[in-house]
């Protein structure tokens, strides 16, 4: 298997090891068997059923020649099976590679490859990839079924002794910068994540997730899946996002909480047109991309319920602030730093600002990631000085609360001044026709960079281009109003639901 830099022994959180993750659904099958744990659409799974499909599910892939330092591959839509393969890979000391179901063939053998991997759990799909891939296939139907009594290990899958550096997923980056990279967590990073979620939103066996982000993604695992499940608590997995549907859902299954994107809640806030029932909700939680302070205000209002915006990324195990349950809460950052976490903002030349300065956001803790598979260069580079190098930019104020303000990347520059297109997009989201926005830069002949902005409007509602900058002309310096409007029937996305800037981009800077 591919290596990365080795990094000193963790300092795990002392009510919660590796192993103890790792043996979640063993123990809650022993102390409490009966109990609720997955509901994943017409299944509803009790704790115990849920062991015995992970011993089933190990049995197998041991059976196929899996051991301790393996890699597994798991490609499927929201479904429990994705659950029970990860806690069975993990029991015999293997890591986890989750792959998106919405990649093309190659990019699924890309990763399979790039990660090591030597079995793929899927659906029929995955047999035509195993075959082109040199791997095994574990058809999914399987995974609730012991083998043959005569397989080699079908019933003898003892806990393998992890060390908190083992890999346990290895998460791949979208890679909206070149081919995507490997992000390796090992089960220490997991274990300090989930503690400190557990800590900061005070989970508990009474707490229910409603998980609507997909699973090949650490927010939909960690946040959605193993902080529920390590708290005592139980999950209902979504198969699909449905902004028209969402809320017949929460009534059904009375969630205590769930996390989404942006995307996300804007939809739904525009679907819904009845009254609804947010009574079992404890808090819900945005994060993987800025949210638009408007929209917080406004979600919150009509439907009585504590937003939480939080922020992270797969390289440090999926958050690193999330704003606080209870006290001052501040609408448009994203918080303070979690427990055990640490977040400062640096210059370009590597010095620590102060509260109040713009600089690249930094983060270091037991949270953040081993490094890129098989990338020495990459890994070196965004953990120099060994801090993670996030490439956002930020602003922390003198009470420790993170407000983000763009992508490093993401910044226009006209005519020598810097515009950050997250403010335009806040204005824009003010405007009550706006449901998506997004700014990106074109080339210009005289500035060097203009800000283009796209924009799909709510359903049912109306503006023109130049409605939209007047709007901008009132709340923004002339040089920072979009030259151009483009208005769009929707924004593209990715498979998490994040607006694809890349490609708007690339449609600004063509030919008109």
């Amino acid at each position: 298997m591919n290596t990365v830099p080795s990094t000193p022994k963790h300092s795990l959180h002392p009510d919660l090891s590796a192993r103890d993750l790792v043996s979640v659904p063993a123990r809650r099958a022993a102390s409490d068997p009966e109990n609720a744990c997955v509901v994943d659409g017409a299944r509803r799974i009790d704790n115990a059923e849920l062991d015995e499909a992970v011993t089933a599910t190990a049995a197998h892939l041991a059976g196929m020649g899996v051991r301790a330092g393996d890699v597994v591959s798991v490609m499927l839509a929201n479904r429990v099976e994705i659950i029970t393969t990860m806690f069975a890979a993990w029991r015999l000391g293997a890591a986890l590679t989750p792959i998106n179901p919405a990649l093309t063939d190659a990019e699924v053998g890309y990763q399979i490859q790039d990660s090591g991997a030597r079995v793929i759990v899927a659906d029929d799909r995955g047999a035509t990839i195993a075959a082109t891939t040199g791997i095994s296939h574990l058809a999914v139907e399987k995974v609730w079924t012991l083998p043959e009594p005569d397989v080699a290990g079908a019933t003898a899958t003892p806990l393998h002794a992890h060390d908190p550096s083992d890999f346990a997923l290895i998460v791949y980056t979208s890679g909206t910068t070149g081919r995507p990279k490997g992000c390796v967590l090992d089960h220490a990073n997991i274990a300090a994540m989930v503690a400190s979620i557990v800590a900061h939103l005070r989970l508990t066996e009474e707490d229910r997730s409603l998980l609507v982000l997909p699973l090949f993604h650490c927010n939909g695992l960690i946040v959605g899946v193993l902080s529920a499940l390590a708290a005592g608590g139980s999950v209902v997995v979504a198969p699909r996002f449905e902004a028209a549907t969402f809320w017949d859902l929460v009534e059904r299954e009375r969630p205590t909480y769930f996390s989404a994107v942006p995307t996300m809640y804007a939809l739904v806030e525009a679907a819904t047109t009845r009254r609804v029932d947010t009574t079992s909700l404890r808090f819900v939680i945005c994060g993987a991309a800025p949210m638009p302070a408007e929209l917080i205000t406004r979600f919150e209002q009509r439907f009585d319920v504590t937003l939480l915006e939080g922020y992270g990324l797969s390289e440090c195990s999926v958050a690193a602030t999330i704003n606080p349950l209870d006290g001052v809460r501040k609408v448009g950052s994203v918080g303070p730093a979690l427990p055990g976490v640490q977040i400062e903002v640096e210059a370009a030349d590597g010095r620590r600002l102060g509260p109040g300065e713009r600089g690249e956001v930094v983060i270091k803790g037991d949270i953040v990631m081993r490094g890129y598979l098989g990338r020495p260069e990459e890994t070196s580079k965004v953990l120099a000085g060994g801090w993670l190098h996030t490439g956002d930019v930020g602003v922390i104020d003198a009470d420790g609360f993170l407000t983000l303000v763009d992508r490093v990347k993401d910044m226009i520059i006209r005519g020598g001044e810097n515009i950050y297109p997250k403010e335009i997009e806040n204005v824009l989201y003010e405007h009550p026709a706006v449901l998506e926005a997004a700014v990106t830069g074109r080339p210009d002949p005289t500035f060097g960079e203009i800000p283009v902005a796209h924009v799909a409007l709510r359903p049912g509602a109306s503006a023109t281009a130049d409605e939209l900058r007047e709007h901008c002309l009132a709340s923004l310096a002339r040089y920072k109003v979009p030259r151009t409007v483009v208005l769009h029937d929707s924004l593209p996305k990715n498979s998490v639901g994040k607006l694809m800037k890349a490609a708007l981009r690339e449609e600004s800077s063509s030919p008109s």
